[in-house]
């Protein structure tokens, strides 16, 4: 590592702990969601940047994520004997079964990181066995991205429906939207950016890292040199579930709602957006990219909130058309270039003839 990165990373964290002392309440939350992003956003670089499989369905898993603690919310704040608003309306008598462990919140942070997880290390692994990548993997991980949003939807009598669900007021005793409240969460949402970005990056250097990029640059070639490619691919889908879902139950915590709206196809490929803008072959570099494409639609979203997907839109072509390798690309490159360039005494120095 560089000066330049370390003091430019030390000057990051320390811009980061000390956000809360300089911006609203309102503001950090909205920091703290961006955040939430930026954890996602890693994942993504993980099997896209490293291991070059495009997924548009990681909205699957950023909603297993916020459904599963926000139904641990939504029964603690009900007294004892009763059922959720929604489904009261809808005429049920009695909560269904796979809602009940969600009342003990062991159960439902364990929820967050195993439920995710092992659905995506067995899905990727039914579909990679076969050998499917590229286009035809990233369409079965739309349609499954649209099913599960459909589904969602569908059932309005046990999961809310369109609406989705909200009304929650206090997790562990800690009062939702409150300035201490959010202050709490921004620093949980950074502590835990930090670890996942800490550990992708010891995973990418090590000999896994190493595997799953030769598997990207030439899978064949792999193979015949005797590796299984398949589990280094299982692998690094599971982490980016997992990640997913971390970034899915925080953004629920900050946001106070998880519905349909964040989990299905257009979601999921904003998700990808945000690693191209970024540069999804850096961690950093995604990070940022969520950070920029979310404040973003916040601001044109308030002003003109049907212009937001076109603008989506023209920044993704200017993206793949002018930066190929996304803002982090972009910032490396003159770095280098800065690097490289002869100093003034240099070109003062009389060549020999």
């Amino acid at each position: 590592m560089t000066a330049i990165h370390r003091y430019g990373w030390i000057a990051v964290l320390a811009l980061a702990v000390l956000a809360p002392s300089f911006v609203s309440s309102y503001d950090l939350n909205l920091l703290g969601r961006f955040l939430a992003m930026g954890i996602l956003a890693i994942g993504i670089v993980l099997i896209w940047g490293e291991a070059g499989i495009l997924t548009l369905g990681q909205g699957v898993f950023f909603g297993l994520g916020g459904y599963s603690i926000a139904m641990y919310m939504k029964l603690a704040s009900l007294p004892a004997g009763s059922l959720p608003d929604f489904m009261e309306w809808s005429g049920v008598m009695e909560l269904p079964w796979w809602w009940v462990p969600f009342a003990n919140p062991a159960f439902a942070i364990a929820a967050i990181i195993v439920i995710p997880t092992a659905f995506a290390a067995l899905f990727s692994w039914l579909v990679f066995r076969r050998r499917i990548v590229g286009v035809y993997f990233a369409l079965i991980t739309q349609a499954v991205a649209l099913t599960f949003a459909t589904l969602l939807t569908s059932q309005q009598s046990t999961t809310g429906g369109y609406n989705g669900l909200t009304g929650f007021t206090e997790i562990f005793g800690l009062q939702l939207g409150t300035p201490e409240a959010n202050r709490i969460l921004y620093f949980v949402t950074l502590a835990l950016l930090v670890v996942v970005f800490a550990f992708t990056k010891w995973l990418t250097g090590s000999r896994y890292g190493t595997l799953l990029r030769a598997t990207r640059d030439g899978e064949n070639r792999v193979r015949f040199l005797g590796y299984n490619t398949t589990p280094y691919k299982v692998v690094a889908f599971a982490f980016a579930g997992m990640f997913a879902s971390i970034a899915g139950a925080l953004f629920t915590l900050h946001a106070g709602v998880v519905s349909p709206a964040f989990v299905g196809v257009v979601p999921s490929i904003e998700m990808v957006v945000w690693v191209a803008v970024g540069g999804r072959h850096s961690l950093w570099g995604a990070v940022l990219g969520a950070l920029v494409v979310n404040l973003a639609k916040d601001v044109i979203s308030s002003a003109m909130p049907e212009a937001w997907l076109y603008v989506l839109g023209l920044v993704f072509i200017l993206t793949v058309m002018f930066l190929p390798n996304g803002i982090a690309g972009l910032i490396e490159e003159l770095i280098e270039k800065s690097r490289n360039r002869r100093t003034p005494e240099a070109d003062l120095v009389e060549e020999p003839k």
